[in-house]
C-alpha cells in the first residue's frame, strides 16, 4: 500500500518548490524531505514578552530596532553605518536599542561593525540570549538574532521561529534553512496515512518512539529529550534497514549449492603440514578449522579474514587452498596488481617446493602446479597458463583481473581467494564465481586493514569475519620516528646515513614517494591507491608537489652514492617490474625507491629500513602497511616517517600516532576517527552520499549489534519480509539507491 510517505513533493508544496528541492538537495518524496534531518539544534529561550523578562532568563524576545550606533574602542569615536567597512580591523561596539512598541531592550555586539548595516532602525527580528542588567539597563548577554521579513510577522510564523530547539538544515543559498523547516512543517501538517517500516513489536523491545512521532520531534522539537528520543530511533531504523539487507544476503548465499570440499587425510595439505618449518600459531590453526568447517558445508563459504600485517594470512589461504586442491577442486587467488600477484606466485610456489612441481623431474608423487595469469604475459605462457587452468593441472591459479576473462576457464573452481578485498566489487568476484559453473565456489577474503568490529558489521556484513592477531614466531619489532624536514632538516641528512649503515650491515631499505614523478598526480591516482591529502599549503592554498620516485632518484645520487639503487612503480613494463622485485628479493639491490607498489604482499626479509617522504599524504592505515614491509626477518625493522608539515598540526599528530603504536586495530580505529562517514564506508569517493545520516559505525556498536540481531531473527523466518510491509518498503528503497553502493563492497 502506498503512504504519504512514498508521495512525490509537488503534492503537498506545489511545482515550483518541488522542484528547487529536487534539484538542489536530490530530494523528491516526502519520505526523503522528512528523513533530511537537522544537522544541529539552535538553542533558544523561550519567546516572553519585555515586560516579562527577568534577569537570569534565557529568552527570546521579538521587536524592532529603534536605534543602532557603531563605536570604535581603540579610538572611542562613534562610527558612521556607511563607515564601518574602514573600521573591519578596529575593535568595535555595536549597541542595538530594540523595542516592542512600549519597553525597550538593549543588545551589545563585539567586533560586529556589519550588523549596522543589517539592523537597521525599523527592521523586525528575534533576539536571544541571557537577560542581564547594565547599568540600569536591561540586556541581552551574547545575543543571536534572526531578521524577519515583513512576511514573516505574523503570530504563527514568529512562534514558529522561536522555538527552543530551532532546526538548523544541510542547506545551500538556493534553499535556505528557513525554507526547508518551512516545508517540513507543512508536510508534518498534512501527513495522513504513515506506515512505520518498524513493527510494534519491535518499538516496544527496543524502546522506541514511532515514526510519526519521530518526525515530530526530530523536526519540532520543544526539549532536548524530544530530538534525543528521535534521533534514537532514527539511528536504530537505520542500523535496522542495513542489517536486514545483509541478513538477506547470508540468506540467499546459504542456499545457493557449492560442491563440499572436506578434508582428506594423506593429502598435499598433510604433506605440506609436515614440511613447515616452523609450527603455526594459534590463531592460524583454529581460523584454518574455522576454514575447514566451512568448506565442508554443502553451500558456499563466505569469509573474511583479517590480520596484522606479517601475522600469517598466506599460510592460512595456501592451506585452505590445499585442502581443496586434496578433495579435486582447484582454487583460484585474485590480487589486484601484478606486482602483487607476481609476489603470490612466487611465495606459493616457493613455500610449497617440490609439492608445486607436478610432472616435473624433483617433482614430489603428490603434486600440483600454481599457475599464473597476469595481462602482461607473453602469448605461449598466457595459453599454458590457461590450459594448466582448463585442464585441472593446475591446482592452484594466481592472478589479477586477467582471471575475470571470458575465455579463462578452469576444470573444476572450488575456491576463490581475494586478496586485498577493498580493491574489488562485488561484480568482479561474481563475475570469477560463475567460472564453476552450476555450483558456487566458496570465497575467502583476505584483507591486511584491521577492520574495528562495526565496521566489519556493516561493510562486511554478510561475511563470517576470523582475525588473526598474533605475530608468528621470529617476527621483529618495528620502531617508527617521525622526521620532520622544516623544523628539523638535519634528521633528514641523518636518515640518509641510517639506510647507509643498514646496507653497511648487510640489509636493504625501501625509499617510499606519494608520486612517479612525470606529472604532479598524487601516486592515489597513479597506483590506485588514495591517499591522504596533506594540511600544509603555499601561499595560493595549494599543497605543494609531493616528492616523487624520479625526483628521489636524483636527490639521492650523492646521499646515496655507492649503493646499488633502483626504482619501482606501476607504470614500469611488467618484465621490468617483475626483474626489479628479483633482483631486490635476492639482495642484488640495495635501496629501492618505490610508489604504493610495495604496499602489500612484498616480501623481502632482509629488508629492515623504510624511509616514507611526504608520509602526511598518506592516511594513518596506509602508513601501517607500508611500514610492515620491513622487519620480516630476524632483524628490527627501522621506519622513519618524512614530513614538512609543522609541529602541532593535524598531520603531524597522525604521524605521532602512527610512530607511537604498531597495533593496527588501535591505529585503524585512530584513522577512521578522522575521517568521514562516507569515508568509512567507501562512497565518498565515488562522490556519492553514504545513506547512514545519523547512525556512526564508527560510534554506534550497540545500536548496531541490537539491530543485527533483530534482522537475524525476522529475516530466518520470513526472508521475504511479507510479514512486515514497511520494512520490505523500506528495505527495496535503500536497494533502489545509489547511496547504498558501498554495500556492494562486500
Amino acid at each position: 500500500m502506498k503512504t504519504d510517505i512514498d508521495r512525490k513533493l509537488r503534492d503537498f508544496l506545489g511545482a515550483k518548490t518541488a522542484k528547487i528541492f529536487a534539484d538542489v538537495l536530490g530530494i523528491e518524496t516526502v519520505g526523503e524531505l522528512l528523513r533530511h534531518y537537522p544537522r544541529r539544534y539552535l538553542k533558544k529561550g523561550e519567546l516572553t514578552p519585555f515586560e516579562e523578562l527577568e534577569v537570569g532568563d534565557q529568552a527570546t524576545v521579538s521587536g524592532r530596532v529603534k536605534r543602532v550606533t557603531v563605536r570604535s574602542l581603540d579610538s572611542k569615536m562613534e562610527i558612521k553605518p556607511e563607515d564601518v567597512n574602514k573600521f573591519r580591523r578596529h575593535r568595535t561596539i555595536t549597541k542595538v536599542v530594540v523595542t516592542d512598541g512600549r519597553n525597550d531592550i538593549e543588545l551589545a555586539f563585539f567586533n560586529q561593525p556589519w550588523l549596522a548595516n543589517k539592523l537597521t532602525v525599523a527592521t523586525a527580528a528575534l533576539f536571544w540570549g541571557e537577560v542581564t542588567m547594565f547599568r540600569d539597563i536591561m540586556q541581552l548577554k551574547s545575543p543571536g538574532t534572526e531578521i524577519l521579513d515583513e512576511d514573516d510577522l505574523s503570530e504563527a510564523e514568529i512562534e514558529r521561529r522561536a522555538r527552543p530547539f530551532r532546526p538548523l538544515y544541510p542547506a545551500t543559498a538556493k534553499l535556505p534553512t528557513a525554507t526547508i523547516e518551512r516545508s517540513i512543517k507543512i508536510v508534518l501538517d498534512s501527513l495522513e496515512e504513515l506506515e512505520d517500516p518498524l513493527p510494534e513489536l519491535i518499538l516496544r523491545k527496543e524502546k522506541l518512539i514511532g515514526l510519526r512521532e519521530a518526525f515530530q520531534k526530530i523536526h519540532l522539537p520543544d526539549t532536548e529529550a524530544d530530538w534525543t528520543a528521535a534521533q534514537k530511533r532514527f539511528r536504530f531504523e537505520e542500523a535496522l534497514v542495513m542489517q536486514t539487507i545483509l541478513a538477506q544476503r547470508r540468506a540467499v548465499t546459504d542456499a545457493l549449492k557449492a560442491v563440499p570440499r572436506a578434508r582428506t587425510a594423506g593429502g598435499l595439505l598433510d604433506d605440506f603440514d609436515a614440511r613447515l618449518p616452523f609450527q603455526l600459531t594459534a590463531g592460524q590453526a583454529e581460523v584454518g578449522e574455522e576454514i575447514f568447517a566451512d568448506l565442508a558445508r554443502p553451500h558456499p563459504m563466505h569469509r573474511l579474514l583479517q590480520g596484522e600485517v606479517g601475522s600469517g594470512k598466506t599460510i592460512v589461504a595456501l592451506r585452505a587452498m590445499l585442502s581443496v586442491v586434496d578433495a579435486g577442486g582447484q582454487a583460484a587467488l585474485l590480487a589486484p596488481t601484478e606486482v602483487l600477484a607476481t609476489q603470490h606466485h612466487k611465495t606459493l610456489t616457493k613455500m610449497l617446493g617440490e609439492l608445486a612441481e607436478a610432472g616435473m623431474l624433483g617433482g614430489a608423487e603428490r603434486a600440483t602446479r600454481v599457475g599464473l595469469l597476469t595481462g602482461s604475459l607473453n602469448a605461449a605462457a598466457r595459453r599454458t597458463a590457461m590450459l594448466d587452468a582448463a585442464s585441472g593441472a593446475a591446482g592452484i591459479v594466481v592472478g589479477t583481473h586477467a582471471l575475470l576473462e571470458d575465455k579463462v576457464q578452469f576444470a573444476d573452481l572450488g575456491l576463490v581467494v581475494v586478496d586485498e578485498q577493498h580493491r574489488f566489487g562485488v561484480e568482479q568476484r561474481a563475475a570469477l564465481s560463475q567460472k564453476s559453473g552450476e555450483n558456487t565456489p566458496h570465497v575467502l577474503v583476505m584483507t591486511a586493514t584491521p577492520i574495528p568490529r562495526t565496521v566489519a558489521m556493516t561493510v562486511f556484513g554478510d561475511l563470517s569475519v576470523s582475525t588473526l592477531t598474533e605475530l608468528p614466531a621470529g617476527r621483529s619489532p618495528i620502531m617508527s620516528s617521525v622526521v620532520p624536514a622544516k623544523d628539523k632538516p638535519a634528521w633528514v641528512a641523518r636518515a640518509w646515513e641510517r639506510v647507509r649503515e643498514e646496507v653497511a650491515k648487510g640489509h636493504q631499505a625501501y625509499v617510499v614517494c606519494p608520486r612517479i614523478g612525470d606529472d604532479v598526480k598524487n601516486a592515489a591516482d597513479e597506483e590506485g591507491e588514495f591517499a591522504t591529502a596533506t594540511d600544509e599549503a603555499d601561499a595560493k592554498g595549494k599543497p605543494p608537489p609531493a616528492k616523487s620516485v624520479l625526483e628521489m632518484a636524483e636527490l639521492l645520487a650523492e646521499p646515496l652514492a655507492g649503493l646499488r639503487v633502483e626504482i619501482l612503480h606501476g607504470r614500469l613494463p611488467s618484465d621490468e617490474k617483475d626483474s626489479v622485485m628479483t633482483r631486490f628479493a635476492a639482495a642484488e639491490i640495495d635501496v629501492l625507491i618505490a610508489t604504493t607498489v610495495i604496499e602489500v604482499g612484498v616480501d623481502v626479509p632482509n629488508a629492515s629500513t623504510m624511509v616514507v617522504m611526504d608520509a602526511d599524504r598518506f592516511g594513518i592505515s596506509q602508513l601501517h602497511q607500508l611500514r610492515g614491509r620491513v622487519g620480516r626477518g630476524k632483524v628490527q625493522g627501522l621506519c622513519l616517517l618524512v614530513t614538512d608539515s609543522w609541529d602541532g598540526s593535524k598531520a603531524r599528530e597522525r604521524l605521532a600516532a602512527v610512530a607511537g603504536t604498531t597495533d593496527g586495530f588501535e591505529l585503524s580505529r585512530i584513522d577512521l576517527e578522522t575521517r568521514r562517514e562516507g569515508d568509512v564506508l567507501g562512497v565518498a569517493q565515488s562522490g556519492r552520499r553514504s545513506s547512514l545520516k545519523l547512525l556512526s559505525v564508527l560510534r554506534d556498536e550497540e545500536v548496531i549489534f541490537s539491530a543485527r540481531h533483530v534482522a537475524n531473527s525476522i529475516v530466518s523466518v520470513d526472508p521475504e519480509l511479507v510479514t512486515y510491509p514497511g520494512l520490505r518498503s523500506y528495505v527495496a528503497s535503500a536497494l533502489a539507491s545509489e547511496a547504498t553502493d558501498y554495500l556492494e563492497k562486500t
